[in-house]
């Protein structure tokens, strides 16, 4: 996952991580911002007069000799939410989502 997504409309990402983990990143994640849970597999952010539609499915696990990672495909759509708006948010997404090893 790179930091700092493109301030694109639309885009995909993948995620080292289960539902439960998602969901559970996600109040911190959007940082405040009133969510909804559409469906079973999707989110609705509002961010100021526009919304950022989160939708994900479960991948096949990636799986390095004896183990076994979760993966989860992620669609971002962003609707009426500018682009310096759309920049600014991701940068704190992508700095809670950020994970390191040591």
């Amino acid at each position: 996952m790179a930091l700092s997504a493109p301030a694109s409309e639309r885009f995909e990402r993948e995620y080292g991580c289960t539902v439960a983990d998602w969901l559970r990143w996600m109040p911190e994640a959007t940082a405040g911002h009133v969510r909804t849970h559409t469906g079973a597999a999707t989110l609705d952010v509002l961010i100021g007069a526009g919304c950022l539609h989160l939708a994900w499915q479960v991948l096949p696990e990636r799986v390095i000799a004896l183990a076994r990672l979760p993966r989860l495909q992620v669609a971002f759509h962003f609707d009426g939410v500018a682009a310096p708006v759309r920049s600014e948010f991701m940068r704190r997404f992508d700095l809670h989502l950020q994970r390191g090893g040591g």
